[in-house]
C-alpha cells in the first residue's frame, strides 16, 4: 500500500489553524480514503485568538472564551502537541520534541512530510535593556494576559497595606513599553478595570495611580493613521495617562524604570509589548529567508525557489501585488493572516490535484482599536470613527472574526452579562503557583531542638 499524502502544517495559530481546517474540508474525499493525511504540530492544544487578550486581562472575557480547542475544530486532523526545532526541506524531514520525547528522555524525532506549510507566527522581539529579563512581563499569550491582570490587583494590594510610601509609590506606577496595538489596548483596559476596582480599596483613588507609556517613535497606533492616533494620545492624556514619545527604555534594573529622557520611575510594574520577531524555527531551516528572518514567499504563498513548502502569515514575506508602490510586502497582522490561509488552503489542494495555483490579493480594509470600555478609534475603508462609535465596530469586527460559532456565543453573552452587572475585581494569583498551598502543608514543621524550655 503506498502511504498517504503528508501534509505537516508547523503552527497552530491564526494561519496554522484556518489553513488545516480549510484543508479537512477541501480534502474530505482524500482523508476519508486515507490517500492523505493532515499533521499539525503547535506547542499549545489551542488557538488564541489575541485581539481579545486585552479584555481577558481587564475581565471582561473569560480567559478560555479567548482560546479555540484545537481537537475540537481540526477533529480530521492529527494533532501533535511539540515543537519543531529544525526541517531539512531537502530530506522532507522536520525534527520535532514533543511532550513524550521529554519524558522518555529520547531526543528530538523526525517525522517526514509531503507538503510543509511553515506557521509558527512570532515571539516577542525583546533588546538587551538591563533588566527586563528579570522584571519585565510580556503580552502574548492568554497566560501572560491572566497573569499582568492578577499581576495589577496585587500591586493594588500592596499600595493599600503598606506603610512605606515608596514601596506604594512603587506598586502604583505601572510602565507599559510599546505604543502598537498590544500595548495601548492592554493598558487601556487595565487602566480602565484599576480605576474601577480602587473604588473598593479604603485608601486608594484612581488618581493614585500611575500609567505610563513609552513609545520610541513620534506616534501610537500607527495602523489607524495619523489623526486618529493624535486622538488616542488625547484620550489616554486626558485619563491622566502620562504618554512618552520618542522615548526609549535603557534600563529597569533594581524595580526602577530608567528612560532615554532622563526620568527614572521606580515601578514593580514593566510591560514589554515593543514589537515581534519570526520565530527561531525559521533560521533552523534550509529555506531562503530575508533581511528579517521571515521566509522569502511568492504571491502564491509558496516559498520562494523551492517546491511543496508553503507560509503565510508573521513567519512569510509575502509580495503585496494591491499596492501601487513595487516591492511592498503584506503586513503581518491577523487581517492578512486569516485570508492568507484561505488561498493557501486552496493552493495546497489544487498543487495535489494538479490545478493552477491563485495569487493573494487583498487591499488592507483599515484597523479599530480598543481604548477602553466604550472607548477606541478605527480607520476602515477610509471612514474614521472615534469614541463609542468606533469601540462597538471594534467589538463587531472582532466578534465576527473569531473563530466557531460556539466562541461567538460566548463571547457574546459575556459581553451582555458584564453590561448588566458590576465588574470582576477578583485576582486569581494562586491559579500561576496551585502547589503553593499544599507543598505548604506538606511541609516537616520546622526543627526548634531537642533543649528543654526552662
Amino acid at each position: 500500500m503506498t502511504e498517504p499524502a503528508r501534509i505537516l502544517v508547523v503552527g497552530g495559530g491564526y494561519v496554522g489553524m484556518y489553513t488545516a481546517l480549510r484543508l479537512q474540508r477541501q480534502l474530505r474525499a482524500e482523508l476519508r480514503a486515507g490517500t492523505a493525511e493532515i499533521v499539525v504540530v503547535t506547542p499549545e492544544p489551542y488557538m488564541t485568538y489575541q485581539p481579545f487578550l486585552p479584555e481577558a486581562a481587564a475581565g471582561s472575557i473569560s480567559p478560555r472564551h479567548v482560546v479555540v480547542p484545537l481537537r475540537r475544530v481540526l477533529d480530521r486532523c492529527r494533532i501533535v502537541i511539540g515543537e519543531v526545532r529544525s526541517v531539512d526541506h531537502a530530506k522532507r524531514t522536520a525534527t520535532l520534541a514533543t511532550l513524550a520525547t521529554a519524558e522518555e528522555g529520547t531526543g528530538a524525532v523526525d517525522l517526514t512530510y509531503d507538503e510543509l506549510v511553515l506557521a509558527p507566527g512570532s515571539v516577542s522581539r525583546t533588546l538587551p535593556v538591563p533588566g527586563l529579563l528579570d522584571h519585565g512581563i510580556g503580552f502574548k499569550t492568554v497566560e501572560e494576559a491572566i497573569g499582568l491582570r492578577n499581576h495589577v490587583i496585587e500591586q493594588m494590594d500592596i499600595a493599600s497595606s503598606t506603610r512605606d510610601p515608596a514601596i506604594r509609590d512603587a506598586a502604583l506606577t505601572f510602565v507599559f513599553v510599546g505604543g502598537g496595538y498590544a500595548g495601548v489596548e492592554a493598558l487601556a483596559e487595565l487602566e480602565d478595570m484599576a480605576r474601577y476596582t480602587a473604588r473598593y480599596y479604603h485608601n486608594l483613588k484612581p488618581e493614585d495611580l500611575r500609567w505610563v507609556l513609552v513609545e520610541a517613535s513620534d506616534r501610537i497606533l500607527p495602523e489607524v493613521g495619523a489623526e486618529m492616533g493624535r486622538y488616542a494620545i488625547r484620550e489616554l492624556r486626558g485619563r491622566n495617562i502620562d504618554v512618552r514619545l520618542e522615548t526609549r527604555l535603557e534600563s529597569c534594573e533594581d524595580r526602577v524604570a530608567a528612560l532615554s529622557d532622563g526620568t527614572r520611575l521606580p515601578t514593580r510594574t514593566v510591560v514589554w509589548t515593543a514589537g515581534v520577531k519570526p520565530a527561531p524555527v525559521l533560521a533552523a531551516t534550509d529555506l531562503p529567508l530575508n533581511e528579517r528572518g521571515r521566509l522569502r514567499c511568492t504571491s502564491r504563498l509558496a516559498v520562494e525557489g523551492v517546491d511543496h513548502a508553503w507560509a503565510a502569515g508573521d513567519a512569510a514575506a509575502v509580495p503585496d501585488v494591491t499596492a501601487k508602490e513595487p516591492g511592498r510586502e503584506c503586513a503581518p497582522n491577523a487581517q492578512h493572516a486569516v485570508r492568507q490561509a484561505k488561498v493557501l488552503a486552496e493552493n495546497i489542494t489544487a498543487s495535489l490535484r494538479g490545478r493552477p495555483l491563485k495569487e493573494y490579493e487583498h487591499a488592507y480594509a483599515g484597523s479599530v482599536a480598543s481604548l477602553g470600555l466604550h472607548k477606541g478609534v478605527a480607520h476602515v475603508y477610509g471612514r474614521k470613527l472615534k469614541g463609542y462609535p468606533a469601540w462597538l465596530m471594534h467589538r463587531a469586527y472582532h466578534l465576527s472574526r473569531v473563530p466557531t460559532f460556539n466562541r461567538k456565543a460566548r463571547v457574546l453573552a459575556e459581553w451582555t452579562l458584564s453590561g448588566l452587572f458590576k465588574r470582576e475585581i477578583v485576582s486569581l494569583g494562586s491559579l500561576e503557583h496551585p502547589r503553593a498551598e499544599f507543598e505548604l502543608a506538606a511541609a516537616p514543621p520546622p526543627h526548634h531542638g531537642d533543649k528543654p524550655s526552662s
